[in-house]
Parts: structure tokens; C-alpha cells; sequence
């Protein structure tokens, strides 16, 4: 016994350490990859995807040149009362050795938002009670060695030199469930027969795992798949769907590298089964791949390879052309006063206070546009208490980007019980009034000296074409009757607006009948358009 027990004391235990993801500072998008082990530095990547796929590609790494899992460690997570282990029925108590079992792994675990890895040398069942645990190594069985101190075993080995019974290495953490733990079952079959030898208790051989099965496309993958390193693609690939998935924004080119792996897999797995569904499930994949690859490029700004320059637009995504388009309704259906001079400056004063109800205005934001009394407007908009000023009507007129004057605009003032009409936040909100004074201001609206029904009407359009410049939902125009309600001019006047946008190399193939306009935008101002998706 006292060789057991010093044994036991020289037990260790098992390793641990871990990776994580960390953002480098509130608002940016850089995040900082770091690992627990002492000669691993930290790296600053540009995005999460790319943080994501450095961490993980470093956890490998250390997996594959670390060592093996050791036979004779305690489990990593016993050091901490780890919540895995069996608890008993009184009260909590300091967990022991015997509650953990199985051979020794090593196991990844991680989080469900994937900002960390950890890896654990554990015990099997330690291992298969964390829900996101991955073992990625099994210890090898330990050295047939005397159990018993070394009176027993030199006894056992005199007595019977040829029987081949089965044996315990002394510095075992008992992680396996035998029978002959005790230490008792060996030297009582020293002197048993070959047979009996041979027909030892089933509890006594080490038990084979099957390793879990993996998931991907509501199909799983066999236990059995060979080559091993298919079967291991398509389990992380299923595990890198599933995360993906979880994510709260979208990454189109991460989503277009899964799609690749997956249709590669597939082809290599239908090679091996002669499965045509396979087959067919690896073509969609490349065209789900080639779409997310193109939607990606769009988004960005890019071409695709052999076609030519794509639209480098002002305003980049989807959202921000919806609330581009949420701003302009609001404003037709809340204006405070008639006519198109007085809704020109309703727009440009609720994209400077969208966000929270108040601003700041400077003399030369209202001089710029198309009014021919401004001053009077603005009285207009105080008098009816839509616009609040902290000074007088004169002094926002003759004020200066040095001392603005600071404007509130109650109706998009948000409490506790109205949040406001809009949803976009801060940093959106300069790049929405950015957008439009690009729009109203441009210049050839400037030069040719357009009124607020003109530039009005490029708002329209620039909100109301695809991706190509073809007016209206798939090219087939847009109302008369809405241009007319959004620019506050009759519907007769229409067709001179039209006519001083095409002048103004705005439009193209412009045709007005008596309800729809048609046409496209110039490829001009394709970069100041905000297309319907």
C-alpha cells in the first residue's frame, strides 16, 4: 500500500488552456486573438471572421504538435469542483477522484458564440457531459505493470511465469470501471489456467467508443466514412454551419467559403458512396457558394472576375437604402406645411435630427438649397411648433460652422413610451444626410439651377430604381400619383420635371403616360441611388 499511495501522490493534473476572441476596443470592428499558454502572443486581426479563423487555426496547431493524452493525470477540470462530476445526495462536497471514468482525452471545448476554445486533458465522462465538447485525442492503454507492491507481484510472476493475466500500472487514476481495480483479481489468477486467462471478466477490457456522429445538411455522417480525414470535414463543417447560423450579422464571404467546402465534401463523399443525392447536393452548394460570392462582391463594391467596374454607391447596404426610403415617407406623410420648397427643407432638417430629436444647424445648410425666402420657411416651421431654435430666425440664417445653432424637432424626440419613428442609430444618421445633401446638391442640379420640385424628384427616382437604374420594382415604373404627392406639384407639371432631369443627364429613355414614368437613371448618378431589393 505504500507504494500505491506514493504513487498516487506524484499524480498530476491534466493540462489546460485557452483561446480566445476578444474585441481590441468598444466600437471597432478589430478583435485580438490570444491564448493562455506563455510563449503564445497575441495578434490583432481586421474582423471577427478573420479572428475566428486565426484562433482556430492556432488551437490546431497546438493539437497537433502537443503531445498525446497521459493515462495517469487527473482530469484538468477536477482542480475546480468542475459542475460536470457526479454530485452526491448530501450536501456538496469537494469532488474525489472515483467520480470521474472512462480513459483519459483531450477534449475542445467551447462557447456557443464562439469567443473561446479550451482544450482539457479530462476523463471521458467529464468530457461527454459538456454539451459543446469535442475529443480530438484518447490516451493510449497504460504499460501492463504489477498492481500490487513488489512482494505480491514477484509472488504472482513465480508462480506462474506463462499466464498472461491482465495487469494495472500502479499510477492509474482508476479512470477505467474494472472489476480487478482493487488490486485482488491479479495475483488471485496467477495460477488459472490459459482458458481462463484468456476468458477474463468483459468489464475488465478496455470498452471501444464509437465516436460521435456528425451532422450536415439534415444528413448524418457514418461513423465509419472513410477516408477519416472526409469524415472529420464534414463534422466541423456541420458544426461551422450550425455556428454560422447563430451569428447576428451576416458574413456573405465566410458564407461563400462554407458553401465551397461543402459541394468539395459532397463530390468526394458521393465518390465514395455512388450516392446521385450526394451528387446533387454538392451542385447546389456550388451555386449557393457562387451566389453568396457574388452578393458579397456587390455589397463591397466590387466586380466579379472578367465583368466590369461595379457601382461604388454612397449609401453600401440594403438597410441603409430601407431607411433611406423610411426617411422620405415619414416626411410625405408628416409635413408640417404645403409645397415643395417647404418639404425640400422638412427632409433635410429630419435627417439631421432623426436620431434623437435634435441637432445642429449653420446658416449656409438652408442658403444652399433651392428657396427663394428661407427665412420665411424657417418662421413658418417655428410658428407651427414642428421646429424649435435656440435663438431667433436671423441668427440660425447668419450663423457659421464655428457657432451652429442648435435646432430640436419634438415630433422625433424619443421617451419612454415613443422610441421615435426611426431605428437606425448615431452613426448611420450623418451618413443618411450625407447622402441626400449629395443628392439635392449635385451639380448639375446646382447648375442648372433646378427648384425643390426638381431635386424632390431625383429623391424619388434615386430611391425608386434596381440595382441597374430601371425605375420601379422590376423595371416597370413608377406612379404618377405618388411622384406628384412626394413632390407636392400637380400631376400635369410632371412631365417638365422629367424633361429638366433628363437636361440635367439624370435620366434616360424617359417616357411619361398617363400614370406610370418609365426610364432608367444615368450611370452618372447610379453611385447616389439607393436600388429596391
Amino acid at each position: 500500500m505504500g507504494v500505491e499511495a506514493h504513487a498516487t501522490n506524484e499524480r498530476v493534473t491534466g493540462r489546460r488552456w485557452t483561446v480566445r476572441l476578444d474585441p481590441v476596443g468598444r466600437g471597432r470592428a478589430d478583435v485580438r486573438v490570444s491564448c493562455s499558454r506563455p510563449a503564445c502572443a497575441a495578434q490583432v486581426l481586421p474582423s471577427a471572421a478573420d479572428g475566428r479563423t486565426a484562433a482556430i487555426a492556432h488551437l490546431k496547431a497546438h493539437l497537433r504538435a502537443g503531445p498525446a493524452p497521459r493515462p495517469s493525470v487527473h482530469c484538468a477540470c477536477r482542480a475546480e469542483e468542475c459542475h460536470t462530476h457526479i454530485r452526491p445526495a448530501g450536501p456538496r462536497e469537494r469532488p474525489v477522484p472515483w467520480r470521474c471514468g472512462g480513459a483519459v482525452v483531450l477534449a475542445v471545448i467551447t462557447d456557443r458564440e464562439g469567443r473561446w476554445w479550451q482544450v482539457m486533458e479530462c476523463c471521458s465522462r467529464c468530457a461527454a457531459a459538456h454539451p459543446t465538447a469535442k475529443v480530438v485525442a484518447t490516451a493510449p492503454a497504460a504499460e501492463a505493470s504489477a498492481r500490487n507492491d513488489g512482494l505480491r507481484a514477484d509472488a504472482a510472476a513465480s508462480a506462474a511465469p506463462a499466464v498472461h493475466a491482465p495487469t494495472f500500472s500502479a499510477i492509474s487514476p482508476h479512470f477505467s470501471h474494472s472489476a480487478t481495480a482493487t488490486g485482488t483479481a491479479v495475483p488471485q489468477q496467477a495460477s488459472a489456467p490459459r482458458s481462463a486467462a484468456r476468458s477474463a471478466p468483459r468489464s475488465a477490457r478496455p470498452t471501444r467508443k464509437r465516436p460521435p456522429r456528425g451532422r450536415i445538411a439534415q444528413r448524418l455522417v457514418p461513423h465509419d466514412l472513410r477516408p477519416v480525414a472526409l469524415r472529420d470535414e464534414l463534422t466541423e463543417l456541420g458544426e461551422l454551419f450550425r455556428a454560422y447560423q447563430a451569428r447576428t450579422e451576416p458574413d456573405l464571404a465566410m458564407l461563400a467559403d462554407l458553401h465551397a467546402r461543402k459541394a468539395e465534401a459532397f463530390n468526394a463523399w458521393a465518390e465514395v458512396t455512388a450516392d446521385t443525392g450526394l451528387r446533387l447536393d454538392a451542385r447546389r452548394a456550388e451555386q449557393a457558394a457562387a451566389t453568396a460570392r457574388l452578393q458579397h462582391l456587390h455589397r463591397i463594391g466590387q466586380a466579379p472576375d472578367g465583368e466590369g467596374p461595379a457601382v461604388v454607391r454612397l449609401l453600401t447596404a440594403p438597410a441603409q437604402w430601407n431607411h433611406a426610403r423610411a426617411v422620405l415617407a415619414h416626411v410625405a406623410e408628416n409635413a408640417p406645411l404645403p409645397g415643395a420648397e417647404a418639404r425640400l427643407l422638412v427632409v433635410m432638417v429630419t435627417l439631421r435630427t432623426a436620431q434623437s430629436g435634435v441637432g445642429n444647424l449653420v446658416g449656409q445648410d438652408i442658403k444652399g438649397l433651392p428657396l427663394q425666402d428661407p427665412e420665411h420657411l424657417v418662421r413658418q416651421l417655428v410658428e407651427s411648433g414642428w421646429l424649435g431654435i435656440s435663438g431667433t430666425v436671423e441668427e440660425l440664417i447668419a450663423s457659421r460652422p464655428e457657432s451652429p445653432t442648435r435646432i430640436s424637432v419634438p415630433s422625433l424626440t424619443p421617451d419612454e413610451d415613443d422610441p421615435g419613428p426611426f431605428t437606425f442609430g448615431r452613426k448611420l444618421r450623418p451618413k443618411l444626410s450625407g447622402w441626400a445633401q449629395r443628392v439635392v446638391g449635385e451639380k448639375k442640379l446646382r447648375k442648372g439651377k433646378t427648384g425643390a420640385d426638381v431635386r424632390l424628384l431625383a429623391l424619388a427616382l434615386a430611391t425608386g430604381a434596381d440595382g441597374e437604374g430601371l425605375l420601379g420594382p422590376g423595371g416597370e415604373g413608377i406612379g404618377l400619383d405618388a411622384l406628384s404627392s412626394w413632390c407636392s406639384v400637380d400631376p400635369a407639371d410632371l412631365p417638365d420635371l422629367v424633361d429638366r432631369l433628363t437636361a440635367a443627364d439624370w435620366l434616360a429613355e424617359a417616357d411619361v403616360t398617363d400614370t406610370l414614368l418609365t426610364g432608367r437613371l444615368t450611370e452618372r448618378v447610379l453611385p447616389l441611388g439607393c436600388p429596391l431589393t
